[in-house]
């Protein structure tokens, strides 16, 4: 049987992509996973739902556990689970305590292996628009750690070697150290005109760069209140940021943007928003409960057929998936029956399941269908409508109107989901620039997980909304959307969310 192994793996610097595709599986098979405080939380969602999670992190001046004490927890695990991810920030052996571990674990026995990660000493330049090498400019670069006292009189730092054979110079965890490590460096000869710039959480959307020279970095730093983590990058290439920044140009950049869609689809609009540059915090505002209407759908495929079947949303589609599933039926259940998809991403969700809509409105809402099929002139016939159970009345009432006989049947409920409560409240606490709202629905138990005194609450956030339907729901309780998106899509609302360069 194959021994127990504790991986090293590096999370990278920040911005949860940078890890490597090997971290990434390794992440989702493992049994116990050991993590750090600068590892991008965001990865543990990967993880199985038996892995066991250990927090060891370590913040300037506060430390969960001592470096001896990590260790044997390495051990310990490792003898009960047989995959084992110690996750660290950046590379497990730049300037960590990789090696440290890595020789501990060999010492007792344990299997080892290290799989690298993007060190933040070369990514975080690079997002922030500073090249650590260029062939017209420099082509030595150096990193050091700055977490080394350099007045201490056992230092290994030949601060004179640096200035005379580096180029570029990166100091790993020295904002503590800035006016020591700038006195060094200009005591061995550095000049004080010499570019420097403070680059603190980089790769993410809370990413602050600050740029100086040896001569005031000192004073900037503390004038824009520069504390861990951040990094110090030294030498004439810091000047080409002027050029080659475009991190922290993208145009939700440093924006925190408040999702509350389900939590299974949260994720379709946070990753558009985050590739804006936005800081994303998911809160769910509704959870789907599912009204297991299976004795409905029976009867209403068995008893008669029906002209068109309806779809008003992904959920609906989800729902009526699994109904088949328990049935044991297929497509062949529509009979002569058209599908309508309300909603491109409807569409998809049928799609999914083998399913091609034969109509999908250019408008994505009942009032546009019904104008569609008052158009088309259809004065007789049968609708099945599929949706939620809070749904508008619209669609049905439309359709009665034109003559067709309409059957309802609600799939699930959008109701509150409470959990967020709390979570929204401490979200609250610090500054929010937008929620978005994707349905009428996330608008109504957004404002109940509120409560009462949400205006006050809210006093600053602004709102994106998917369409003029979720727009007039906010105007139901007094607050109106400062963006609605021209295409009733996520698409159209993260589109419409980043086409301004700069927001108030």
């Amino acid at each position: 049987m194959r021994k127990s192994t504790v991986y090293l793996v590096g999370a990278g610097p920040g911005d949860n992509k940078l890890i490597t595709i090997k971290g990434l599986e390794l992440i989702k098979k493992a049994d116990c996973i050991i993590y750090d405080y600068l590892m991008n939380p965001e990865l543990l969602k990967l993880r199985k739902n038996d892995c066991k999670l250990i927090y060891v992190g370590k913040k300037s001046g506060m430390h969960t556990l001592t470096q001896g004490r990590i260790n044997q927890l390495l051990v310990r695990e490792a003898r009960v689970y047989r995959n084992v991810v110690r996750l660290k920030g950046g590379d497990p052996f730049i300037f960590g305590r990789g090696a440290e571990e890595a020789s501990y674990l060999k010492k007792e026995g344990i299997n080892l292996e290290v799989v690298p990660g993007i060190t933040s000493a070369i990514a975080v330049p690079a997002y922030a628009g500073i090249p650590l090498t260029q062939r017209s400019r420099n082509s030595t670069v150096g990193f050091i750690t700055g977490h080394e006292d350099p007045a201490k009189l056992d230092s290994n730092i030949d601060w004179q070697a640096l200035v005379k054979g580096l180029g570029m110079m990166v100091f790993l965890m020295g904002i503590g150290n800035l006016a020591l490590i700038v006195k060094k460096l200009i005591e061995a000869g550095k000049p004080e005109n010499t570019p420097v710039a403070l680059i603190r959480w980089g790769t993410t959307a809370k990413q602050k760069t600050i740029t100086g020279s040896l001569s005031n970095i000192v004073k900037l730093s503390r004038k824009n209140k520069i504390s861990p983590p951040a990094i110090i990058v030294v030498g004439e290439n810091v000047r080409l940021r002027k050029e080659l920044n475009w991190f922290e140009e993208k145009p939700l950049f440093a924006k925190r943007i408040i999702v509350t869609r389900t939590r299974g689809q949260a994720s379709v609009l946070s990753e558009k928003l985050i590739d804006s540059g936005a800081e994303v915090i998911e809160i769910p505002a509704i959870k789907i409960v599912s009204l297991k209407a299976d004795r409905q759908l029976q009867g209403a495929f068995s008893r008669k057929g029906y002209d068109w079947v309806f779809f008003t949303s992904p959920n609906g589609v989800g729902e009526f998936a699994e109904f088949l599933k328990r049935a044991g039926k297929d497509s062949r259940i529509f009979g002569r029956a058209k599908v309508c998809a309300i909603g491109s991403e409807t569409a998809k969700s049928l799609a999914g399941i083998g399913i091609k809509p034969d109509y999908v409105p250019a408008q994505f809402c009942a009032e546009a269908i019904v104008e569609h099929f008052k158009d088309i002139k259809l004065k007789t016939g049968s609708a099945l409508i599929l949706r939620a159970k809070q749904a508008r009345d619209v669609l049905p009432e439309g359709f009665k109107r034109l003559g067709l006989a309409v059957k309802i049947i609600d799939l699930y409920d959008a109701c509150p989901e409470k959990e967020s409560a709390v979570k929204l409240r401490e979200c609250l606490k610090q500054k929010v620039d937008f929620v978005t709202f994707t349905s009428s629905s996330t608008v109504e138990n957004f404002i109940k997980l509120l409560g009462k005194g949400y205006k006050r609450k809210l006093s600053g956030v602004k709102f994106a909304s998917i369409g003029p339907i979720t727009s007039s729901t906010l105007r139901k309780f007094g607050l109106k959307a400062d963006i609605e998106a021209g295409v009733y899509t996520i698409e159209g609302l993260a589109e419409a969310m980043a086409k301004k360069k700069k927001y108030d």
